[in-house]
Protein backbone atom coordinates (compact mmCIF):
# COMPACT_ATOMS: atom_id res chain seq x y z
CA UNK A 1 0.00 0.00 0.00
CA UNK A 2 0.84 3.57 0.02
CA UNK A 3 0.28 5.12 3.08
CA UNK A 4 0.53 9.21 3.57
CA UNK A 5 1.02 9.96 7.06
CA UNK A 6 -0.09 13.79 8.28
CA UNK A 7 0.63 15.50 11.16
CA UNK A 8 0.45 19.47 11.53
CA UNK A 9 0.57 19.72 15.48
CA UNK A 10 2.84 16.81 16.60
CA UNK A 11 6.87 16.70 16.68
CA UNK A 12 7.97 14.89 13.49
CA UNK A 13 9.75 12.25 15.86
CA UNK A 14 6.68 11.56 17.30
CA UNK A 15 6.87 8.29 19.23
CA UNK A 16 3.61 6.93 18.69
CA UNK A 17 3.39 8.22 14.40
CA UNK A 18 6.77 7.65 13.27
CA UNK A 19 8.75 4.70 15.62
CA UNK A 20 5.55 2.86 16.69
CA UNK A 21 3.00 3.46 13.17
CA UNK A 22 4.77 4.11 10.35
CA UNK A 23 8.00 1.80 11.69
CA UNK A 24 5.39 -1.10 11.55
CA UNK A 25 3.84 0.11 8.06
CA UNK A 26 7.38 -0.23 6.97
CA UNK A 27 7.81 -4.01 8.40
CA UNK A 28 5.01 -5.05 6.76
CA UNK A 29 7.11 -3.50 3.28
CA UNK A 30 4.52 -0.31 2.60
CA UNK A 31 5.58 2.67 1.47
CA UNK A 32 5.01 5.57 3.48
CA UNK A 33 4.81 9.17 2.60
CA UNK A 34 5.17 11.29 5.95
CA UNK A 35 4.09 15.10 5.98
CA UNK A 36 5.04 17.03 9.14
CA UNK A 37 6.46 20.13 10.18
CA UNK A 38 10.25 19.28 9.63
CA UNK A 39 11.75 22.68 9.49
CA UNK A 40 9.52 24.28 12.35
CA UNK A 41 11.02 21.36 14.59
CA UNK A 42 14.50 21.54 12.74
CA UNK A 43 13.97 17.48 12.11
CA UNK A 44 15.01 15.65 8.80
CA UNK A 45 13.08 12.68 7.96
CA UNK A 46 14.55 8.84 8.18
CA UNK A 47 15.66 7.96 5.34
CA UNK A 48 13.65 5.08 4.67
CA UNK A 49 10.16 7.59 4.20
CA UNK A 50 9.52 10.35 2.11
CA UNK A 51 9.57 13.41 3.98
CA UNK A 52 7.10 16.45 2.98
CA UNK A 53 8.14 19.77 4.97
CA UNK A 54 4.86 21.24 6.36
CA UNK A 55 4.52 24.83 8.79
CA UNK A 56 3.27 23.75 12.24
CA UNK A 57 0.17 24.34 13.84
CA UNK A 58 0.93 26.02 17.01
CA UNK A 59 -1.61 28.57 19.83
CA UNK A 60 -4.34 30.38 18.23
CA UNK A 61 -3.84 31.08 14.62
CA UNK A 62 -3.17 28.03 12.35
CA UNK A 63 -5.06 28.72 9.21
CA UNK A 64 -1.83 28.77 7.69
CA UNK A 65 -0.90 25.11 8.30
CA UNK A 66 -4.19 24.10 7.27
CA UNK A 67 -4.15 25.69 4.27
CA UNK A 68 -0.59 23.94 3.33
CA UNK A 69 -2.30 20.49 4.73
CA UNK A 70 -5.07 20.87 2.09
CA UNK A 71 -3.28 21.88 -0.62
CA UNK A 72 -1.02 18.87 0.20
CA UNK A 73 -3.71 16.34 0.54
CA UNK A 74 -5.55 18.01 -2.86
CA UNK A 75 -2.15 17.07 -4.46
CA UNK A 76 -0.82 13.98 -3.00
CA UNK A 77 -4.29 12.11 -1.30
CA UNK A 78 -4.99 10.51 -4.59
CA UNK A 79 -1.94 8.89 -4.53
CA UNK A 80 -2.32 7.22 -1.36
CA UNK A 81 -4.26 4.01 -1.20
CA UNK A 82 -4.54 5.19 2.84
CA UNK A 83 -4.24 8.90 4.04
CA UNK A 84 -3.86 8.52 8.15
CA UNK A 85 -4.54 11.84 10.09
CA UNK A 86 -3.20 12.52 13.32
CA UNK A 87 -4.81 15.75 14.62
CA UNK A 88 -8.51 16.38 14.35
CA UNK A 89 -7.79 20.45 12.82
CA UNK A 90 -6.74 17.81 9.64
CA UNK A 91 -10.62 17.29 9.39
CA UNK A 92 -11.29 20.38 8.20
CA UNK A 93 -9.32 20.27 5.48
CA UNK A 94 -11.32 16.98 4.06
CA UNK A 95 -14.63 18.16 2.62
CA UNK A 96 -13.52 19.98 -0.76
CA UNK A 97 -10.53 17.92 -0.89
CA UNK A 98 -12.25 14.44 -0.99
CA UNK A 99 -14.74 15.63 -3.86
CA UNK A 100 -11.67 16.37 -5.37
CA UNK A 101 -10.39 12.77 -5.09
CA UNK A 102 -13.66 11.25 -6.39
CA UNK A 103 -13.91 13.68 -9.35
CA UNK A 104 -10.31 12.43 -10.13
CA UNK A 105 -11.22 8.75 -9.99
CA UNK A 106 -9.45 7.75 -6.59
CA UNK A 107 -10.75 7.60 -2.88
CA UNK A 108 -8.09 6.31 -0.71
CA UNK A 109 -9.40 5.66 2.65
CA UNK A 110 -8.96 8.36 5.56
CA UNK A 111 -8.15 7.61 9.02
CA UNK A 112 -8.36 10.00 12.17
CA UNK A 113 -6.13 8.42 14.67
CA UNK A 114 -7.69 9.97 17.95
CA UNK A 115 -5.00 10.72 19.76
CA UNK A 116 -6.56 12.46 22.87
CA UNK A 117 -10.12 13.78 24.06
CA UNK A 118 -9.90 16.77 21.59
CA UNK A 119 -12.65 18.84 23.97
CA UNK A 120 -10.86 18.46 26.89
CA UNK A 121 -7.59 18.99 25.06
CA UNK A 122 -8.94 22.51 23.58
CA UNK A 123 -10.50 23.55 27.06
CA UNK A 124 -6.82 23.20 28.64
CA UNK A 125 -5.22 25.69 26.64
CA UNK A 126 -4.08 29.17 27.45
CA UNK A 127 -4.51 30.93 24.15
CA UNK A 128 -8.85 29.81 24.62
CA UNK A 129 -10.81 32.67 26.10
CA UNK A 130 -12.14 31.32 29.38
CA UNK A 131 -15.80 32.98 27.39
CA UNK A 132 -15.61 30.24 24.11
CA UNK A 133 -14.80 27.27 26.35
CA UNK A 134 -17.90 25.73 26.71
CA UNK A 135 -19.33 26.85 22.83
CA UNK A 136 -16.00 24.74 21.53
CA UNK A 137 -16.78 21.93 23.64
CA UNK A 138 -20.04 21.61 22.34
CA UNK A 139 -18.43 22.26 18.40
CA UNK A 140 -15.69 19.74 18.80
CA UNK A 141 -18.10 16.71 20.10
CA UNK A 142 -20.72 17.63 17.10
CA UNK A 143 -17.63 17.58 14.72
CA UNK A 144 -16.14 14.60 16.36
CA UNK A 145 -20.16 12.60 15.62
CA UNK A 146 -19.84 14.31 12.01
CA UNK A 147 -16.03 12.80 11.81
CA UNK A 148 -16.91 9.32 12.20
CA UNK A 149 -19.65 9.32 9.47
CA UNK A 150 -17.39 10.27 6.62
CA UNK A 151 -13.77 8.41 7.52
CA UNK A 152 -12.43 6.01 9.49
CA UNK A 153 -11.08 5.81 12.91
CA UNK A 154 -8.64 4.61 15.25
CA UNK A 155 -8.64 5.16 19.25
CA UNK A 156 -5.68 5.63 21.64
CA UNK A 157 -7.80 4.54 24.41
CA UNK A 158 -11.01 2.08 24.89
CA UNK A 159 -12.09 5.01 27.23
CA UNK A 160 -12.72 7.07 24.11
CA UNK A 161 -15.63 4.85 22.68
CA UNK A 162 -18.14 7.38 24.56
CA UNK A 163 -17.20 9.94 22.59
CA UNK A 164 -18.74 8.69 19.63
CA UNK A 165 -22.12 6.45 18.52
CA UNK A 166 -20.70 3.45 16.82
CA UNK A 167 -17.58 1.59 17.90
CA UNK A 168 -14.20 1.88 16.79
CA UNK A 169 -11.09 -0.11 16.68
CA UNK A 170 -8.77 0.47 19.32
CA UNK A 171 -4.37 1.01 18.72
CA UNK A 172 -2.99 1.71 22.45
CA UNK A 173 -0.36 3.96 22.86
CA UNK A 174 1.92 1.24 24.43
CA UNK A 175 5.47 1.53 24.33
CA UNK A 176 8.38 -0.83 22.82
CA UNK A 177 9.27 -2.81 25.28
CA UNK A 178 13.22 -3.43 24.94
CA UNK A 179 14.30 -7.22 24.54
CA UNK A 180 17.05 -7.36 26.74
CA UNK A 181 17.11 -7.01 30.56
CA UNK A 182 17.30 -2.82 31.46
CA UNK A 183 20.30 -1.72 33.57
CA UNK A 184 19.20 -1.91 37.27
CA UNK A 185 17.48 1.09 38.73
CA UNK A 186 20.45 3.25 40.84
CA UNK A 187 20.39 5.56 43.59
CA UNK A 188 20.75 9.14 42.81
CA UNK A 189 19.00 10.02 39.48
CA UNK A 190 14.95 10.82 38.78
CA UNK A 191 13.70 11.04 35.68
CA UNK A 192 10.61 12.81 33.90
CA UNK A 193 10.17 12.34 30.06
CA UNK A 194 7.20 14.16 28.02
CA UNK A 195 6.23 17.04 26.95
CA UNK A 196 5.67 20.06 29.97
CA UNK A 197 3.03 22.57 30.95
CA UNK A 198 1.46 23.35 34.26
CA UNK A 199 -1.20 20.92 33.48
CA UNK A 200 1.49 18.05 32.93
CA UNK A 201 3.33 18.92 36.55
CA UNK A 202 6.45 20.71 35.42
CA UNK A 203 6.35 23.72 38.33
CA UNK A 204 5.88 20.35 40.72
CA UNK A 205 8.93 19.16 38.84
CA UNK A 206 11.09 22.21 39.37
CA UNK A 207 10.13 22.34 43.23
CA UNK A 208 10.03 18.48 43.77
CA UNK A 209 14.14 18.96 42.11
CA UNK A 210 14.86 21.67 45.00
CA UNK A 211 13.64 19.01 47.79
CA UNK A 212 15.59 16.10 46.67
CA UNK A 213 18.69 18.72 45.61
CA UNK A 214 22.00 17.60 46.40
CA UNK A 215 21.28 13.84 47.31
CA UNK A 216 18.94 13.45 43.99
CA UNK A 217 19.49 14.85 40.53
CA UNK A 218 16.31 15.11 38.79
CA UNK A 219 16.61 14.87 34.83
CA UNK A 220 13.95 16.25 32.63
CA UNK A 221 13.16 15.19 29.18
CA UNK A 222 11.09 17.13 26.81
CA UNK A 223 9.18 20.49 24.84
CA UNK A 224 8.02 22.89 27.27
CA UNK A 225 5.13 25.28 27.02
CA UNK A 226 6.12 29.05 27.02
CA UNK A 227 4.86 29.45 30.14
CA UNK A 228 6.78 27.40 32.22
CA UNK A 229 9.84 27.67 30.00
CA UNK A 230 11.52 30.19 32.14
CA UNK A 231 11.43 28.34 35.77
CA UNK A 232 12.66 25.21 33.87
CA UNK A 233 15.66 27.40 32.38
CA UNK A 234 16.30 29.32 35.57
CA UNK A 235 16.52 25.79 37.59
CA UNK A 236 18.33 24.45 35.06
CA UNK A 237 20.81 27.32 35.44
CA UNK A 238 21.05 27.14 39.09
CA UNK A 239 21.65 23.36 39.07
CA UNK A 240 18.56 22.57 41.12
CA UNK A 241 17.68 20.31 37.90
CA UNK A 242 18.95 19.03 34.69
CA UNK A 243 16.65 20.17 31.73
CA UNK A 244 17.50 18.44 28.02
CA UNK A 245 14.76 20.03 25.98
CA UNK A 246 13.32 17.40 23.48
CA UNK A 247 15.04 14.76 22.13
CA UNK A 248 14.58 12.18 19.63
CA UNK A 249 12.65 9.27 21.36
CA UNK A 250 15.28 6.74 21.15
CA UNK A 251 17.37 9.34 22.67
CA UNK A 252 15.17 10.04 24.87
CA UNK A 253 14.60 6.55 26.04
CA UNK A 254 17.98 6.14 26.55
CA UNK A 255 18.21 8.70 29.56
CA UNK A 256 16.00 6.32 31.60
CA UNK A 257 18.89 3.35 31.82
CA UNK A 258 19.48 2.91 35.42
CA UNK A 259 17.69 6.00 36.62
CA UNK A 260 16.14 5.61 40.27
CA UNK A 261 12.71 6.38 39.24
CA UNK A 262 10.20 7.74 36.34
CA UNK A 263 8.13 10.55 37.78
CA UNK A 264 4.44 11.25 36.26
CA UNK A 265 3.11 14.52 37.87
CA UNK A 266 -0.42 14.91 35.71
CA UNK A 267 -2.94 17.40 37.44
CA UNK A 268 -6.14 16.69 37.87
CA UNK A 269 -7.65 17.36 34.46
CA UNK A 270 -10.72 15.79 32.33
CA UNK A 271 -8.06 14.91 29.44
CA UNK A 272 -6.29 12.98 31.55
CA UNK A 273 -8.81 10.71 33.70
CA UNK A 274 -9.31 8.29 30.56
CA UNK A 275 -5.53 8.20 29.70
CA UNK A 276 -2.45 6.23 30.39
CA UNK A 277 0.23 8.30 30.11
CA UNK A 278 2.60 6.51 27.76
CA UNK A 279 5.55 7.68 29.75
CA UNK A 280 4.61 5.39 32.83
CA UNK A 281 4.64 2.22 30.00
CA UNK A 282 7.76 3.49 29.48
CA UNK A 283 9.57 3.79 32.81
CA UNK A 284 7.86 0.21 33.47
CA UNK A 285 9.28 -0.92 30.13
CA UNK A 286 13.07 0.37 30.69
CA UNK A 287 13.01 -0.96 34.52
CA UNK A 288 12.53 2.18 36.77
CA UNK A 289 9.84 2.35 39.91
CA UNK A 290 6.82 4.57 39.06
CA UNK A 291 5.85 7.68 41.09
CA UNK A 292 3.04 8.85 39.62
CA UNK A 293 -0.65 11.11 40.72
CA UNK A 294 -3.51 8.96 41.12
CA UNK A 295 -4.63 9.41 37.56
CA UNK A 296 -7.20 6.41 37.22
CA UNK A 297 -5.42 4.57 34.60
CA UNK A 298 -1.89 5.22 35.86
CA UNK A 299 -2.75 4.67 39.34
CA UNK A 300 -4.36 1.21 38.35
CA UNK A 301 -0.76 0.11 36.51
CA UNK A 302 1.07 1.14 39.66
CA UNK A 303 -1.13 -0.10 42.05
CA UNK A 304 -1.90 -3.55 40.34
CA UNK A 305 1.62 -4.36 39.76
CA UNK A 306 2.76 -3.03 42.71
CA UNK A 307 5.64 -1.05 40.92
CA UNK A 308 5.77 2.45 42.35
CA UNK A 309 3.97 4.97 44.55
CA UNK A 310 1.11 7.08 43.73
CA UNK A 311 0.79 10.89 45.69
CA UNK A 312 -1.84 13.35 45.69
CA UNK A 313 -2.00 15.82 43.02
CA UNK A 314 -0.21 19.03 43.06
CA UNK A 315 2.14 17.59 46.37
CA UNK A 316 6.11 18.02 45.46
CA UNK A 317 6.83 17.25 48.96
CA UNK A 318 5.12 13.73 48.70
CA UNK A 319 6.36 12.87 45.49
CA UNK A 320 10.44 14.16 47.38
CA UNK A 321 9.75 11.71 49.92
CA UNK A 322 8.35 8.90 47.61
CA UNK A 323 11.73 9.14 45.74
CA UNK A 324 13.74 9.26 48.78
CA UNK A 325 12.37 5.86 50.17
CA UNK A 326 13.21 4.24 46.88
CA UNK A 327 16.76 5.68 46.99
CA UNK A 328 17.37 4.71 50.43
CA UNK A 329 15.86 0.83 49.77
CA UNK A 330 17.50 -0.65 47.40
CA UNK A 331 15.22 -4.44 47.36
CA UNK A 332 12.74 -2.15 47.29
CA UNK A 333 13.42 -0.11 44.19
CA UNK A 334 14.27 -3.29 42.05
CA UNK A 335 11.37 -5.22 43.19
CA UNK A 336 9.80 -2.67 41.95
CA UNK A 337 11.43 -2.49 38.58
CA UNK A 338 10.95 -6.34 38.21
CA UNK A 339 7.86 -5.74 38.50
CA UNK A 340 6.61 -3.20 36.38
CA UNK A 341 9.14 -5.03 33.63
CA UNK A 342 7.10 -7.92 33.71
CA UNK A 343 4.11 -6.12 33.63
CA UNK A 344 4.92 -4.36 30.61
CA UNK A 345 6.02 -7.51 28.86
CA UNK A 346 2.71 -9.21 29.60
CA UNK A 347 0.34 -6.58 28.85
CA UNK A 348 1.91 -3.71 27.48
CA UNK A 349 4.34 -4.05 24.73
CA UNK A 350 3.57 -2.58 20.99
CA UNK A 351 5.19 -5.05 19.24
CA UNK A 352 2.74 -7.33 20.49
CA UNK A 353 -0.09 -4.83 18.50
CA UNK A 354 1.75 -3.61 15.94
CA UNK A 355 0.42 -6.07 13.52
CA UNK A 356 -3.31 -5.36 14.53
CA UNK A 357 -2.31 -1.83 13.83
CA UNK A 358 -1.13 -2.44 9.91
CA UNK A 359 -4.27 -5.56 9.44
CA UNK A 360 -6.89 -2.75 10.21
CA UNK A 361 -5.29 -0.58 7.39
CA UNK A 362 -4.93 -3.25 4.84
CA UNK A 363 -8.49 -4.64 5.79
CA UNK A 364 -10.12 -1.46 5.08
CA UNK A 365 -8.40 -0.87 2.10
CA UNK A 366 -9.55 -4.61 0.36
CA UNK A 367 -13.28 -3.22 1.59
CA UNK A 368 -12.82 0.13 -0.24
CA UNK A 369 -11.61 -1.86 -3.00
CA UNK A 370 -13.99 -4.37 -2.97
CA UNK A 371 -16.89 -1.80 -2.82
CA UNK A 372 -14.93 0.12 -5.51
CA UNK A 373 -14.80 -2.61 -7.96
CA UNK A 374 -11.28 -2.43 -8.31
CA UNK A 375 -8.08 -4.49 -8.30
CA UNK A 376 -5.68 -4.22 -5.52
CA UNK A 377 -2.99 -1.80 -6.66
CA UNK A 378 0.43 -3.52 -4.90
CA UNK A 379 3.40 -0.22 -4.57
CA UNK A 380 6.92 -1.69 -4.26
CA UNK A 381 7.84 0.00 -0.66
CA UNK A 382 10.52 2.91 -1.93
CA UNK A 383 9.64 3.50 -5.35
CA UNK A 384 9.24 7.27 -4.59
CA UNK A 385 11.08 8.23 -1.76
CA UNK A 386 12.80 12.15 -1.89
CA UNK A 387 13.68 14.44 -0.05
CA UNK A 388 11.20 17.03 2.20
Amino acid sequence: MRILVVTVVHHPEDARILHRQIAALRERGHQVTYAAPFAARQAVPRPDVEGLDLPRAVGRDRRTALRAARALLAGRGAEADVVLLHDPELLLALPGTMRRWTSAGRTPVVVWDVHEDTAAALVMKPWLPAVLRPPVRTAVRAAERLAERRVRLLLAEDAYQERFRRAHPVVPNLPLVPPAPPEPPGPDRAVYLGHLSRARGALDLVETARLLTPDVRVEVIGAADPDVRGPLTEADRAGVLRWHGYLPNDQALALLSGALTGLSLLHDQPNYRHSRPTKVGEYMAHGLPVVTTPTPLAADLVERHGCGFVVPYGDPAAVAEAVRRLRDDEGLRRECAERGRAAALAELDWTERAAEFVDRLEMWVKEAQAEAGTRPRLAVAGDATGPF
